[in-house]
């Protein structure tokens, strides 16, 4: 089994002993999605830390994304709710990339694709070796405008 489940397992019977309402609810959460991860498609498996750290990514966007959602409908409690959540996945991703680092990733590998006068077109190609750099680290449309931005 992975270390980072195990963690995340164990972190869970911690927020139940200490009756953390949002972190047990959380983690059963994340948990839940990892199982559901792990038995989608035609055969069961076992997740790796990259794995996890994926769904984790995922439910984290999920809840930035529906925290906006309930503030923009004025619902701020359920905002409130969720941005709670994301901070309790945020734990545990690794630390991501300032925006310096990100620019500093893109232009080198805008400088190996030697994209530079091709523009838009060469924006599948510099995605292609910055995505494997910034996994679970950036955001991914972040990482996306500042392809763009420098294609562009």
């Amino acid at each position: 089994m992975s270390a980072l489940k195990d963690r995340l397992r164990s972190d869970l019977t911690t927020a139940i002993k200490a009756r953390d309402e949002v972190r047990s609810a959380t983690l059963r959460m994340v948990l839940t999605a990892i199982t559901n991860a792990e038995v989608a498609g035609k055969a069961q498996r076992e997740l790796s830390d990259d794995d996890i750290i994926g769904v984790l990514t995922s439910e984290a966007k999920k809840r930035r994304e529906a925290a906006t959602a309930f503030a923009d409908g004025d619902r701020p409690a359920m905002a409130e709710k969720e941005r709670a959540e994301a901070v309790v996945i945020a734990g545990y991703l690794p630390e991501q990339l300032s925006g310096e680092d990100v620019a500093a990733i893109v232009t080198a590998a805008v400088a190996q694709v030697d994209a530079a006068g091709q523009g838009m077109k060469a924006m599948g190609a510099v995605m292609g070796l910055v995505q494997p750099q910034v996994k679970g680290r950036a955001d991914g449309s972040f990482v996306a405008a500042e392809v763009r931005r420098q294609l562009g």
